[in-house]
């Protein structure tokens, strides 16, 4: 069960200005659900994208980094979304259902197929079924509507329990200008990307270099520091799309106070759907905040933060509610940071403090340990007393439900 976490009111999602949203039933792997979703974009449109950095990424991925090209950005009329098949580990056959996937789009919608991006989602190792896919085009293209985030979001969703979605108002020179996004995931969730895909659009106009910059900052502090349960999927992708249809003034320079007002908005979105995709983890029951402080880099920071966020020892404690904290330390210590002295770190569980002087601090009672535990939302700090350099990130406990869920993932 999703820890703190409903669905989202489709009346708090705005529309964003040059964006369309049409939502069929395509029978992908499942009858009776909605399961293709088209997002078509005015032209002007200009799309960024960051996706999985796993050797074995899936077709679709493939086919949108040739179509956004060397720099990441380009323009872009159309998605074409399935959730049921990855379309990975398909080879040759698999890409080219992709390729023809953006064929059959570009066609319906008189675009250029090169500026349609597919996305899949679900089983690895199945063929796509690039027939019922066509045939749910038409269905999805007379669905097509400007508020329909919230349905979008349940249609891309696997094994989520709740559909993620977020949206921002904000004014640009005097213009509203709108976010909204909307993202699917809830296990085979880690960094550099994770089985997540992730949309965001903005009626704001950005320059096409600025929006790759963006993408990749809004990606790096939201969706990479995320963790249900370390592994990286082959289909990550995370689309930034900018359709400019808002009429506010363009924005060409990152340090202009526009620039840095819709970062703000993007990363406030991102990391609302990045935080929902944690607290979705399959069969969560805790959401976890990792504060790695005084660390000597904001790399080294994230190392101890990962190393404590993957340990299935400290998972399953936290879904215990059993405070044997000193599995966080071993975790800690086997983070790869060689020259570490144990005697400054400190560890504190929300305000208790744990452990310092490399053991057991003097006032650490444990029932106090189980009082925290025992919260649905639990904040880990850890002071490497390092440096000056911090990284946050957000993960959630190791279940019976996890290995439930995935045992029965294809039946």
């Amino acid at each position: 069960m999703a820890v703190h976490l409903q669905p989202p009111d489709p009346a708090a999602l705005h529309a964003v200005a040059g964006v369309r949203i049409g939502i069929a039933e395509a029978g992908m792997r499942k009858a009776g659900r909605r399961d293709l979703t088209l997002m078509v974009f005015d032209p002007g449109t200009v799309a960024a994208g960051v996706f999985t950095r796993n050797r074995f990424c899936a077709a679709p991925v493939q086919v949108c980094r040739d179509h956004l090209g060397a720099s990441g950005c380009a323009p872009v009329r159309a998605l074409v979304i399935n959730t049921g098949c990855a379309n990975a580990g398909t080879g040759a056959p698999g890409l080219a259902a992709a390729r023809a996937s953006c064929a059959s789009v570009g066609a319906l919608l008189g675009v250029d197929e090169r500026q349609v991006l597919p996305f899949s989602t679900g089983v690895i190792l199945e063929p796509l079924a690039l027939d019922r896919l066509q045939a749910a085009l038409p269905r999805a293209q007379a669905d097509l509507r400007a508020k329909a985030w919230a349905e979008a979001a349940a249609a891309i969703m696997t094994t989520d329990t709740v559909p993620k979605a977020a949206s921002e108002v904000l004014q640009l020179g005097g213009v509203a200008v709108h976010v909204s996004g909307i993202a699917k995931g809830a296990g085979m969730i880690r960094p550099d990307m994770a089985t997540m895909l992730g949309f965001i659009a903005t009626d704001a106009a950005v320059a096409p270099a600025l929006l790759a910059r963006l993408v990749r900052e809004v990606a790096d502090a939201s969706f990479n520091c995320v963790t249900v349960d370390g592994d990286t999927s082959t289909n990550d992708s995370l689309l930034l799309v900018a359709t400019g249809a808002s009429g506010a003034p363009a924005i060409d320079d990152a340090s202009s106070a526009e620039a840095l007002q819709l970062r703000e908005a993007l990363l406030r979105v991102a990391q609302h759907l990045a935080q929902s995709i944690v607290r979705d983890g399959e069969g969560a029951t805790k959401f976890i905040t990792i504060e790695v402080q005084g660390a000597a880099s904001v790399a080294e920071a994230r190392r101890v933060g990962y190393s404590v966020a993957h340990s299935p020892l400290v998972k399953t404690a936290f879904f215990a509610s059993d405070p044997n904290l000193g599995r966080i330390l071993a975790a800690i210590g086997y983070a790869g940071i060689d020259d570490l002295d144990v005697d400054g770190v400190d560890l504190y569980l929300d305000d208790v403090h744990v452990a310092s002087a490399g053991g057991r601090h003097p006032d650490y009672q444990e029932r106090d340990g189980q009082r925290v535990m025992a919260q649905p939302e639990i904040l880990v700090r850890i002071v490497l007393g390092r440096g000056d350099c911090q990284a946050r990130l957000w993960t959630c406990d190791l279940s019976h439900d996890y290995v439930s869920i995935n045992a029965d993932y294809r039946s």
